[in-house]
């Protein structure tokens, strides 16, 4: 079975970001700040649509509808030191006709250190609600589910 250049780039899309924690990631006693998750969410998030050719910034324009970012949370469950690697995986959580949540795993190696979440809403051009453009619902469904804390 041969893919499409679309199909390619669905299975290509990279969902983990890898980082290291840096003195300037943790406070004095070198434990991490509990608010460095959210960049990484972001980064990994942004990075995985810009592997779908799904850039925020043209996303209107490509499919007919733009994301806005409507809570978010993380939940710890246990502290991270400088140095320690950390991956962050986007995973999916719930899948409705105009938002989404996307989960994040952080894990260092094989441990689960912290999980977060970001609820997306999908507008049209004139800001009003809007269902999920195919495009972005099939990359969607390609997501894994949140690993259990």
């Amino acid at each position: 079975m041969t893919l499409s250049v679309e199909e390619q780039a669905r299975v290509n899309a990279p969902t983990q970001q890898r980082f290291a924690l840096s003195y300037g990631d943790c406070d004095a006693l070198g434990i991490s700040y509990f608010a460095i998750n959210y960049p990484w969410m972001e980064r990994t998030y942004s990075v995985w649509l810009h592997g779908l050719g799904l850039d925020s910034d043209t996303m209107l324009d490509r499919i007919g509808a733009y994301t806005v970012g409507l809570k978010s949370e993380c939940q710890y469950f246990t502290s991270c030191r400088v140095f320690d690697e950390l991956v962050c995986t986007v995973v999916l959580e719930k899948l409705g006709n105009t938002s989404y949540v996307l989960g994040f795993d952080f894990t260092r190696g094989d441990e689960l250190v912290a999980h977060g979440a970001i609820t997306y809403a999908v507008r049209g051009a004139d800001g009003a609600k809007a269902p999920i453009p195919p495009a972005l619902l099939e990359a969607l469904q390609t997501l894994g589910a949140p690993r259990a804390a």
